[in-house]
């Protein structure tokens, strides 16, 4: 007390100063996690490989940050979210099957803890705004109940990006829900639109100097249906192919919802303590409007251009080495564990996923070697990669060709899938370091790398969990949810 009362107004003013300082290094929060997922976003579809793209802000966050060149997804939607969220291979959940359609009672199996779980367990607020796509017969399957403080967004995989309806005039339904309610005050918005609103929301509830934010973004965009506001095409009208056009402006539609993000990021102060990570959940689809040129393929398929994902990390404060290509093996399942480094956790030992922030941060060489790019037991079909050498078994999809950019009105994929059709080859082995575009089949030429591809093959293949892909069931139809899709029904 005597110090005190001899101590002038300035004086205490600075001491309380520095004590709060003090505080604030003590209190100080986990790294803010932004996890941002474009849908079939295709990898020639953005500015940092294709400068005829509009994609300024995206563009600027990647150049940078650190471009991912070699991070790998799954050939589409469900599989990809099921692996990013648990840490394993689809064909150890039981969703490396296609994706959960509206009418099938499969989801992600609760014995699983999804990240958002994990992250909670050390403090973290979450929040889901976007495509959940991992089911959603009963409520204990869907976001809030897997751990996100809130969910806005829809449960399936496409729906009309204005009405938010299914276009399936057969079982038409609404899908979209703000928690567990049904929403309709976004009806007639465009979704990418609602969805950059939600997240600048939840961005501004909460204190960045309090609270460690996982914000995870998987938007609708830009998977078909082809659909985005006038503005955004005409960006494209050089284009005469249609379905093109509107797809590039789908593109910088979602590259502007990206910006709004991140400038309400800046303006309330998270920059400083951020990780901000942007990938495809698959290839592009080039029957609708997307590009991967020049990888080959499309989404739906084992070629690289439908599982070689176009993907950065940003962060102002978080990373040692920026403004590069960091060409690194990473897969989807990587996020998991990496992500739980980031936020001061260790994940388990089990996973799939391997903690790769030290290769992110830093740029050391990846502790990874090998992925599985999946084993579908009902296709009958299944890729792996060991060091440079990629494996595929069975037919690796529909599109097998390589797809230049389509700048007319021809439906230029069809005739390139009959050119390039692979017939009844059981096995195709490229060296992906040589030959990224997977011209050139090795099978043959290098019997001993064959042989030992399909050793490992067989060895994964031993801890492969069935396929849950049940039939549709008729208790699913929204009629007797009000039009909605709705949980309840298994």
């Amino acid at each position: 007390m005597f110090l005190m009362s001899r101590m002038t107004g300035r004086s205490f003013l600075f001491l309380a100063v520095w004590m709060q300082s003090v505080l604030n290094v003590q209190l100080k929060v986990s790294p803010h996690i932004v996890l941002i997922v474009a849908d079939d976003l295709g990898w020639n579809d953005v500015g940092w490989h294709n400068s005829q793209m509009y994609t300024p802000n995206l563009d600027k966050l990647a150049q940078n940050g650190v471009i991912l060149n070699s991070s790998y997804v799954l050939p589409v939607c469900t599989p990809t979210r099921s692996s990013l969220l648990t840490g394993y291979y689809p064909y150890h959940v039981g969703l490396q099957h296609n994706v959960i359609h509206s009418s099938r009672p499969s989801h992600l199996y609760m014995n699983f803890t999804l990240l958002p779980q994990k992250l909670k367990e050390l403090n973290y607020t979450t929040h889901m705004v976007g495509k959940w796509h991992l089911g959603f017969c009963n409520w204990n399957y869907t976001p809030t109940y897997r751990g996100f403080d809130s969910f806005l967004g829809m449960y399936l995989g496409a729906e009309d990006y204005y009405t938010h309806s299914t276009g399936n005039s057969t079982v038409p339904g609404y899908d979209f829900r703000f928690n567990k309610s049904v929403y309709h005050e976004v009806t007639g918005e465009y979704s990418a639109n609602v969805f950059a609103r939600r997240a600048v929301d939840i961005i501004n509830s909460v204190d960045p100097e309090k609270e460690s934010l996982f914000l995870y973004v998987p938007f609708q965009s830009v998977h078909y249906p082809l659909q985005v506001p006038k503005k955004y095409e005409d960006i494209y009208s050089h284009i005469q192919n249609k379905a093109r056009r509107t797809y590039c402006g789908m593109v910088s539609a979602l590259d502007e919802a990206v910006g709004n993000i991140t400038n309400a990021l800046t303006q309330r102060g998270y920059m400083d303590n951020l990780l901000l990570i942007f990938t495809t959940d698959n290839g592009g689809p080039v029957n609708h409007g997307a590009n991967n040129w020049p990888l080959r393929g499309s989404k739906n398929t084992l070629w690289e251009g439908g599982t070689k994902g176009a993907a950065f990390v940003y962060s102002k404060t978080l990373l040692n080495k920026t403004k590069y290509v960091n060409t690194e093996m990473f897969h989807v399942v990587d996020w998991f564990p990496t992500l739980l480094s980031v936020a001061g956790g260790k994940a388990e030992p089990d996973l799939d996923g391997i903690d790769l922030w030290p290769t992110i941060q830093s740029g050391v060489p990846s502790n990874r070697s090998m992925f599985v790019y999946n084993i579908d037991e009902i296709m009958q079909n299944a890729a792996i990669r060991v060091g440079e050498y990629k494996l595929i078994e069975g037919k690796p999809g529909t599109h097998n060709g390589w797809y230049p950019v389509p700048n007319n009105q021809r439906k230029h994929f069809n005739n390139q899938s009959i050119l390039h059709d692979i017939g009844e080859l059981k096995y195709q082995l490229f060296n992906i370091r040589d030959d990224p575009t997977e011209h050139f089949n090795l099978a043959i030429t290098y019997p001993e790398v064959l042989k030992t591809l399909k050793g490992y093959l067989e060895d994964f293949k031993k801890t492969l969990v069935p396929a849950f892909y049940p039939k549709g069931d008729p208790k699913s139809n929204p009629k007797y949810y009000k039009g909605n899709w709705s949980p309840g029904w298994c």
